[in-house]
Formats: structure tokens, C-alpha cells, sequence
């Protein structure tokens, strides 16, 4: 039953909905009956369960930050090294979106570059009295340079293609004039589609990755998703530094369709290049000055870090001067809570946090020394209280009748417990002796003292064994009990004392 309270105060009560709504569940599903109800019972229990799972980390947060240090090393990850981490994380972030678009950029602009000297090339086949043929062959070399396995196609009076054995086939009559890059067949080409005076001349060139990746050598691997293949085998340059990271980014452009010129498509062009062959491309032969460039900022990086591994290293030396003195304020409290008022809290320094561990050693150094006078006084309070009984019981209860004459007695002492003292004693119903006395000092001695003359007294007229009074000597009783205090007490004792017989 103890096991049972005790995992049920673990769990709780959401813990223990979540085990029975997986039971359940696997209860059902194991069976397979019902399985509408077994997945309401797993979408329960999901809910259930991640509800419980809120309350664990809550109780588990709570418990690890329970400890000052903890919290300490909580408050600087929040305040220090959180903000941190964003900034390298935001100087990282914009780092890849200015190189990844540097890189895009050279790309696009290079393709650009070399589908504007296509179109120039078709313009001059538009010039009158030219040879088409003659015309290609001798631009031939150069678009190859660019664009190798290009084709062109030129309708009119007369069909010329190039290269001659080419199967290229016009677009549909309703592209006019065109060029830039197209989807045919699942493949992108760069072309350029132009009619004048009755021709059509069409130019179109396969881009591959090995075609885009040479666009900018050294840049990395470059693709057109999802139209170009990428090999095994890859054109990203090696690292320069550890700093020089992969830097893949995505730019997507707009391709012309071949068979659908009103209803374009979007591809990818994917560039996978590092931050050195960026640089690289763009300084080009000031690359030396971009490494040194490099160079010094991985030196302040460094520096950067070494300065906060030792903030850290200070900091965490100041937390634990604060979590010392609080972890010995605790441990002195529980020596307190235990009553023990000896514990001391080892001072070290002499800040606030020390003079607080002098303050607690102060304290309980007073509480001690109040503790014991308060025990002390509690030991008086006692003392006089059994003095007061001891007196009380001295004090005859009433006076002995005589003929004759009326006996009264009191005694209002100035304190609680005095040392004055006074008893009757009936000898017959014509005499009584009575005493009047004072003992030196106060509390349970003085009672004692008292008590001891009183028996001493008494004990000496009930010797006389019913003797008639007038035997009785008051000086001889008075100078026997006096040799007898004087035997039987030390010297400081003493009472003053008047005894008479009537």
C-alpha cells in the first residue's frame, strides 16, 4: 500500500490517465477490436501525455534551479552566453545569405552574360545578302566556347540546320520572338527564337551541371532543379580554413515552357560553393589580401572567444563565492534548527557576502550566550519557587490559644523569597515560645537554613519530655542551636535571631 500511495503521489493524477489511456490502447490495438475507440483512446492519451510531459519539465526545471548555483548558472546562460549565441547565430545567418546571393548573382549574371552573346549571334544572321551557313560556321568556335552541343534551326525559303545532322524541331507558331532559358522534353536549354521577313531562326544549347558549374570555375557545384543531374562526383573546392564553411543556396527563376509559352516554370538554380571560392571568384587576383582579410578576422574571432572564456571563468569564480556563503547560511541554518549555536560560518574576504557570514556568526554567538542566561534564569525562577514552598511550609499555619492572650503572625517579605522567619510553638495552655529570625541570603539556602534552625528548635523544647516551662532556659536552647549552626554551616551563614518564652 505504501508503494502504491507513493507511485501515485509521483505520477499524479495526469500521470496515472495517461498510463491507463495507454493500457488501453495497447489493449485494444493488440486485440483488434474497436479501433474507432483505440484511436480516441490514443489521441487521449497523446493530449494526456503531453500535458503530463509540460508538468515533468516544469517539476524538473523547479528542482535543477532549486540550488542558488543552479539558478546562478541560469541567469548568466540567459544574460550572456543566450545573447551570444543569437548574435554568431544572426552573424552566421546574414554571412550565408550575402555569400550564397553573391554567388547566385555571379551565376545568373554569367548565364545572362552568355545567352545575350546567342542572341547577338542570331542577330547577325538577320543581316541581308549573308550566308547562313557560312555565317554559323565560322561562329561556330565561339558559341562552342560557351555553349558546347548547340543547334540551330533556320525555316524559310529553305531549311538550314546545324549542325547538319541535327533533329531539332521549331517550337509552336505561337512563340514570336524569344530567348532566355526553356523546358523541353524535361531538360533546360538556353535559345533564342526570332521571325523576320518569313524566317524563323532557332538557337538551343543543353545545360548540364558540368556546363553550369565551369560558368564560374572554382565557385562549386551548380544546378538548375530539378532539370540538371548532379554526379557523384563534386566540384565544391576544399576547405582554405576551419572557418570555410559549405555554403548552399537556393535562388528560384522563371524558365519559359517549350510546348506552353503562356504557362512558364519555375526551377531552382542551386549554387553549393564555400565562403573562400566567393571571395575567390570576386577578388580574383587579390585573392592573397581576401585570406589575409580572412585571416585577421579569424584572429579576432579568436580573441572574441578567448575574452569570453574568461568572463565565463570570472564569472563562474564570482557565482561561487555566492554560492559558498549561501550553501554555508544554509548549513548554519540547519545547525541552528537543530539547536546547536556552536557552528561558526569560515569568513573569507571582507565584502557584503563575508560581513553576512560574520553577521550569522555574531548571532548565533548572542543567542548562545542569551540561551544560557535565559537558562540560567529559568534555574533561579526554580529555585525560587521551591524557596517560596520550603517558606510557605515554615510558616506556622496558626497561632497557639492561650489564656489570656491573642497570638497573631505575618510575614509580607520585600522580594518573593526572604530569609525573615518567625514560629510559635505550644509548650501548655499557659506557655508558648515562639522566634523571631533572619537568615542571611536568599533562595533554596536561605529556606534550607531556615528549615534547619526551626528543627533544631523545635527539637530541643519537645526534649524536655513534657518538662514544665519554667525548667526551660531560653538562653540554653538559644546558645545550643547557635553552637550547632556554628558546627554545621559555613562561615558566610549566619541568622540573626530572637527566641522568648511566655
Amino acid at each position: 500500500m505504501q508503494g502504491l500511495a507513493y507511485w501515485r503521489r509521483r505520477l499524479g493524477a495526469t500521470g496515472i490517465a495517461f498510463l491507463v489511456l495507454e493500457f488501453a490502447y495497447l489493449l485494444l490495438y493488440l486485440t483488434g477490436a474497436a479501433p474507432g475507440l483505440a484511436s480516441l483512446f490514443a489521441l487521449a492519451g497523446f493530449a494526456v501525455g503531453l500535458v503530463a510531459l509540460i508538468r515533468l519539465l516544469r517539476r524538473s526545471i523547479r528542482q535543477a534551479i532549486w540550488r542558488l548555483r543552479n539558478r546562478l548558472v541560469a541567469a548568466y546562460l540567459l544574460i550572456a552566453v543566450v545573447p551570444v549565441v543569437l548574435i554568431l547565430t544572426l552573424a552566421g545567418i546574414a554571412a550565408w545569405a550575402v555569400i550564397g546571393q553573391m554567388a547566385v548573382y555571379m551565376v545568373d549574371n554569367e548565364l545572362s552574360r552568355r545567352i545575350t552573346f546567342l542572341n547577338g549571334s542570331v542577330m547577325g544572321l538577320r543581316m541581308p545578302g549573308g550566308d547562313p551557313v557560312a555565317y554559323i560556321t565560322r561562329m561556330a568556335p565561339l558559341i562552342e566556347t560557351r555553349f558546347p552541343a548547340f543547334e540551330v534551326l533556320i525555316q524559310g525559303k529553305t531549311e538550314t540546320r546545324y549542325p547538319p545532322q541535327s533533329d531539332l524541331k521549331p517550337p509552336p507558331e505561337d512563340w514570336q520572338q524569344a530567348n532566355g532559358l526553356v523546358v523541353r522534353n524535361n531538360r533546360v536549354y538556353a535559345w533564342v527564337h526570332e521571325r523576320w521577313g518569313g524566317n524563323t531562326i532557332t538557337l538551343t544549347a543543353p545545360l548540364t551541371h558540368e556546363l553550369l558549374t565551369q560558368l564560374i570555375p572554382g565557385l562549386g557545384d551548380v544546378d538548375l532543379v530539378p532539370y540538371t543531374v548532379h554526379t557523384a562526383e563534386t566540384s565544391l573546392p576544399p576547405k582554405q580554413n576551419p572557418l570555410d564553411l559549405e555554403i548552399p543556396f537556393v535562388y528560384p527563376k522563371q524558365l519559359d515552357s517549350w510546348g506552353s509559352p503562356r504557362e512558364p516554370k519555375t526551377a531552382y538554380l542551386l549554387v553549393d560553393t564555400r565562403f573562400s571560392a566567393v571571395l575567390g571568384a570576386i577578388f580574383g587576383q587579390k585573392l592573397q589580401w581576401a585570406e589575409t582579410a580572412m585571416g585577421l578576422f579569424v584572429t579576432v574571432a579568436v580573441m572574441f572567444l578567448l575574452v569570453e572564456l574568461a568572463s565565463l571563468f570570472f564569472g563562474v569564480r564570482l557565482s561561487r563565492t555566492i554560492t559558498s556563503a549561501v550553501h554555508e547560511l544554509y548549513q548554519g541554518t540547519l545547525h541552528v534548527k537543530e539547536g546547536d549555536f556552536t557552528y561558526r560560518i569560515s569568513v573569507r574576504g571582507s565584502d557584503q557576502l563575508a560581513e553576512l557570514g560574520a553577521s550569522f556568526n555574531t548571532m548565533t554567538s548572542n543567542l548562545s550566550r542569551l540561551i544560557a542566561v535565559a537558562k540560567e534564569n529559568e534555574r533561579l525562577q526554580s529555585e525560587l519557587a521551591i524557596a517560596r514552598e520550603v517558606q510557605a511550609q515554615l510558616f506556622p499555619k496558626a497561632a497557639p490559644s492561650l489564656r489570656g492572650l491573642k497570638l497573631t503572625g505575618l510575614c509580607q517579605p520585600a522580594r518573593s523569597v526572604s530569609g525573615d522567619y518567625y514560629d510559635f510553638l505550644s509548650i501548655s495552655d499557659r506557655a508558648v515560645a515562639f522566634a523571631i529570625g533572619d537568615v542571611a541570603g536568599k533562595g533554596i539556602s536561605a529556606a534550607l537554613l531556615m528549615a534547619a534552625i526551626q528543627s533544631n528548635m523545635r527539637t530541643q523544647l519537645t526534649a524536655t519530655n513534657g518538662s514544665r516551662p519554667d525548667h526551660l532556659s531560653a538562653a540554653s536552647l538559644v546558645a545550643a542551636l547557635n553552637r550547632q549552626l556554628y558546627a554545621n554551616t559555613t562561615p558566610e551563614k549566619y541568622a540573626t535571631f530572637y527566641f522568648a518564652l511566655y
